[in-house]
């Protein structure tokens, strides 16, 4: 069984605290990030009244081929920021124009600040 160490502990602790408070309507979903140590990935998710009842209606990731072919010579936080401008023309397609930011017990400052500011650029509200 593998071991947890305390940034994950620590970072679950803080998801748990957010998630209490922070939930997406159909109208206002919730915008979450996942930072990886090379990638990065977002997702507007409507949590719905029922719990544990979650779907999510877009995402965009570091992974995708648009993302990965303009991307070669960007940094992480680059590409973060196009990720954030992916997911945004993404949402609006389906209509949505405004978030609820859960930054899934990362820190608000790096990659995940520059997807924020890049979906904000592109249109969304949060």
């Amino acid at each position: 069984m593998a071991k947890t160490n305390s940034r994950t502990l620590g970072r679950l602790r803080r998801q748990k605290r957010v998630r209490k408070k922070v939930l997406g309507t159909s109208s206002r979903p919730r915008l979450a990030v996942f930072r990886s140590n090379s990638h990065i990935y977002a997702q507007a998710i409507d949590d719905g009244d029922v719990v544990n009842s979650s779907v999510t209606l877009v995402s965009a990731s570091s992974l995708d081929g648009s993302i990965r072919t303009e991307t070669a010579e960007q940094n992480k936080s680059q590409i973060a920021e196009s990720v954030g401008k992916l997911m945004a023309e993404r949402c609006k397609e389906k209509g949505i124009t405004e978030v609820v930011f859960d930054r899934n017990g990362f820190v608000y400052h790096g990659r995940v600040e520059a997807l924020a500011n890049g979906a904000r650029e592109a249109g969304l509200k949060f």
